[in-house]
């Protein structure tokens, strides 16, 4: 994960969250006051997040000690402690809601594609991502299927060109469509061709791009209809796939399976955060279970 990005990005999520001032903590709390918070999984799975919890305190506050007691793509359990920190109570309060929110998303993220991994054990096939992310949280999105064991698609517009309907009306054809691009794009820059028909799937053979992928078809149409594609060919499967039929995809012999619901629809896992503060006359405990 890019460490200067992800930095320039906690602090977006802080401005826009605290604004002009955190009004209860500066309220509330002298600059004085000092507290432990713990991170703690409220529900087992496949933990992601902890550069998110490293260095968005350290964005909060340079002086905060952070521990981190679990590694990305590890197995998080119930009630386990993830993470402590220790420093000023009004920059921990400010900040454990940004931090929050964006390890319970990736957490949810990577124990659902390690879910769909396991469906797959025995076959080739391999889970992707696909561009239905959350807007502004690409990285972090892809970082977390990364980390449950999948594979990431294209990064955006730029980086790999999808034929999709509208391109190939607009091209008259995919032979037309792949024959103006070869022309016109660098060596480097893959292309890949939607196909959901027999006839489509044979003409974009013929066009030769870099990936075919069959869109919305069936498992048994994808069975049927792969030894059209030459070994040089990368195929891939979308649309419709969820835990229920991606092993009948996987056994197609098919390379890859893009799952829009790993970004587009995953519920967050519980994490929650608790705060111990010291005070005059002893510890005071102010749980956070968010």
């Amino acid at each position: 994960m890019n460490r200067i990005k992800l930095r320039s990005m906690l602090e977006q999520f802080f401005i826009e969250d605290i604004g002009d001032g955190d009004l209860s903590v500066e309220t509330l709390f002298p600059d004085t006051a000092v507290g432990e918070l713990q991170i703690i999984a409220k529900e087992s799975g496949v933990f992601c997040g902890t550069d998110i919890i490293r260095e968005g305190f350290l964005v909060m506050d340079p002086s905060v000690e952070v521990i981190c007691f679990i590694e990305d793509g590890e197995k998080m359990e119930e009630q386990q402690v993830l993470a402590v920190a220790i420093g000023s109570v009004k920059n921990l309060l400010s900040a454990e809601r940004v931090i929050l929110n964006c390890i319970q998303r990736m957490s949810a993220i990577s124990t659902k594609t390690s879910q769909l991994t396991a469906f797959l054990k025995g076959t080739k096939a391999r889970v992707c991502d696909t561009r239905k992310t959350a807007p502004g949280l690409r990285m972090l999105d892809k970082y977390a299927v990364r980390t449950g064991g999948g594979f990431n698609h294209r990064n955006g517009l730029y980086d790999t060109v999808m034929l999709k309907d509208n391109h190939l009306a607009y091209a008259g054809s995919i032979t037309e469509a792949v024959k103006q691009l070869r022309s016109r794009l660098g060596h480097t820059v893959k292309i890949e061709v939607e196909i959901e028909t027999l006839a489509q799937l044979k003409e974009a053979v013929n066009a030769a791009p870099d990936i075919i992928m069959f869109d919305n078809c069936s498992p048994e149409q994808i069975k049927e209809w792969l030894p059209v594609v030459p070994k040089q060919i990368v195929t891939e499967a979308s649309g419709m796939i969820s835990e229920e039929t991606i092993a009948a995809y996987g056994s197609t012999g098919i390379q890859y399976i893009s799952v829009g619901a790993l970004t587009h629809s995953v519920r967050a896992a519980d994490i929650s955060a608790t705060i111990q503060i010291k005070k005059a006359g002893g510890i005071r405990q102010c749980p956070y279970l968010i």
